[in-house]
């Protein structure tokens, strides 16, 4: 990096949707921007917990993924395993656990519990989309 350059701010990504198609794009963009060196958090709640559980099967539209894979696009399990390498942050929400009845215990091994402040805290000034 040149003497001058900046760090990429960090992205903050916000997965509220139970989708396999945003928890899918979620976990694209999570593992792109870690990739480019971005440092990366991923705040799951609601739904979009289940993005984040060992067995994601309980995703609306989950069948989607062989159909994604078919066409030859790493599917959910790929993107996650590779988001988890890069090393980007995932947080379930401890609120949004609860709201949805998903026992954390479920969860991906690495993955914290913690609150909508810890990702805030985490994303700092940096970018945060919402899927």
């Amino acid at each position: 990096m040149p003497p001058d350059a900046l760090p990429a701010p960090a992205l903050g990504i916000l997965l509220i949707s139970g989708t396999h198609e945003r928890a899918h794009y979620a976990f694209v963009m999570a593992a792109g921007a870690a990739a480019l060196g971005r440092r990366v958090v991923l705040f799951a709640t609601n739904a979009g917990c289940r993005a984040l559980l060992a067995d994601w099967s309980g995703l609306a539209d989950a069948a989607r993924d062989a159909r994604v894979a078919a066409a030859g696009v790493a599917g959910l399990a790929e993107l996650r395993e590779a988001a988890r390498e890069l090393g980007v942050r995932l947080i379930a929400c401890e609120a949004g656990l609860r709201a949805e009845a998903i026992d954390p215990a479920g969860l991906l091994p690495g993955v914290e519990v913690a609150g909508i402040a810890t990702f805030l805290e985490a994303a700092g000034a940096g970018q945060i989309i919402s899927l």
